[in-house]
C-alpha cells in the first residue's frame, strides 16, 4: 500500500478529532453496507449513520482492467461487517476507491457525532446553499477549484471576475473556457484571490492542504460538496470560513440510488440534506 506523509494534514486532524470525540463508541462501529457508485461512494454504519465521498474514477486508471484494479478497491463481499476503524486505515493511501470508502466512513462517523451532539458549537448553522453564505463583493476575484456547474453558472450570471482551476478542461462548456486555467496554476491564482471555493474532493485527493497554505490572511474560503467532513475546528484553523456539506437522512434509500448510478441530482433534498456552516476563528469570533 502507498501511504502519504504529513502528520499535520487536515485529513489527519479530522480523523483524530472524530475518534477522540467518539471515544469507545468508535471501536464498536462497523460497516453495515457500502456502495461504490459511479459518481459517489456511500456507506451505512451499524448505528444507522450514513456518509458520502465522491468516487475518484479519474484517479483509478487501472480500473480499465479487472486484475489491475484489484489493489485500488476494497474486496467485494468482505466490506459489510468491517470495523470502521479498520476501514479508516485507508485514509492515507494515494487517492483510489479504497480511500474513497475510508472518507465516506469518516463522514458517517462525523454524522454519528452530529446525531449525538448536534451542530458544532464553533460554527453558525445557516439555511440554504453555501454559496449564499459567502461574503463576496461584486469586484472581488474568485478562485474556483473544480468545474462545479451551479457555481460556474452563478459567477457568470453575476459578472463576477473568477478563474476556474480544473484538471480536465473537457468538463467545461465552451462558454466557460475563457475562465479556465489548468489546476497546476494554483500557485499563481490562489494568492491573488479574494474568495476561494473548492469542492470537498480536494480533501480526498490530498490537494486541499497545499491550496489553503496559498491563501492570503482574511480571504473568504469555502469547502463545499458531499465529500466535505462536517467537523468545524480543523478547517477554521486553516483559514476556512464556510463549509458546505451534507447529512445523509435515509442511508438505505441513498445507497439504492447510488447502486443504480445516482448522482446529486437524484438525492439532494430527498435522501440527503445540504448543510452550511459559517465557521468561527479558534478564538471564538465569527469569521
Amino acid at each position: 500500500m502507498t501511504t502519504l506523509t504529513g502528520t499535520d494534514s487536515l485529513l489527519t486532524e479530522l480523523h483524530s478529532t472524530i475518534l477522540d470525540r467518539l471515544g469507545q463508541e468508535a471501536r464498536l462501529l462497523r460497516l453495515e453496507r457500502a456502495v461504490l457508485g459511479i459518481f459517489f461512494t456511500g456507506v451505512k454504519l451499524n448505528n444507522g449513520a450514513g456518509g458520502l465521498c465522491a468516487t475518484p474514477v479519474k484517479s483509478a486508471p487501472q480500473a480499465v482492467c479487472c486484475s489491475g484494479s484489484a489493489t485500488t478497491m476494497p474486496t467485494p463481499g468482505k466490506i459489510a461487517g468491517c470495523l470502521a476503524l479498520q476501514v479508516l486505515d485507508d485514509l492515507y493511501r494515494q487517492p483510489d476507491l479504497r480511500r474513497a470508502l475510508a472518507v465516506a466512513t469518516l463522514n458517517a462517523l462525523a454524522e454519528t457525532l452530529w446525531r449525538r451532539d448536534g451542530p458544532p458549537a464553533s460554527a453558525e448553522l445557516l439555511a440554504g446553499d453555501a454559496f449564499a453564505a459567502l461574503r463576496m463583493a461584486p469586484n472581488q476575484r474568485v478562485a474556483l477549484v473544480g468545474a462545479f456547474p451551479p457555481y460556474l453558472r452563478e459567477l457568470r450570471r453575476r459578472g463576477q471576475p473568477f478563474t476556474v482551476l480544473e484538471l480536465d478542461a473537457t468538463t467545461l462548456k465552451l462558454e466557460e473556457l475563457p475562465y479556465y486555467l489548468p489546476a497546476d496554476r494554483a500557485p499563481d491564482v490562489i494568492p491573488k484571490a479574494d474568495v476561494f471555493i473548492t469542492t470537498g474532493t480536494s480533501l480526498s485527493n490530498s490537494s486541499l492542504d497545499g491550496m489553503l497554505r496559498l491563501l492570503r490572511p482574511g480571504v473568504e474560503a469555502a469547502v463545499i460538496g458531499p465529500t466535505t467532513t462536517l467537523i468545524a475546528e480543523p478547517y477554521a484553523r486553516r483559514g476556512v470560513t464556510v463549509l458546505g456539506g451534507t447529512r445523509v437522512l435515509a442511508p438505505d434509500e441513498l445507497l439504492d440510488l447510488l447502486a443504480e448510478g445516482g448522482s446529486g441530482y437524484h438525492f439532494f433534498g430527498k435522501t440527503v440534506a445540504r448543510v452550511t456552516l459559517r465557521l468561527t476563528t479558534p478564538g471564538g469570533a465569527a469569521q
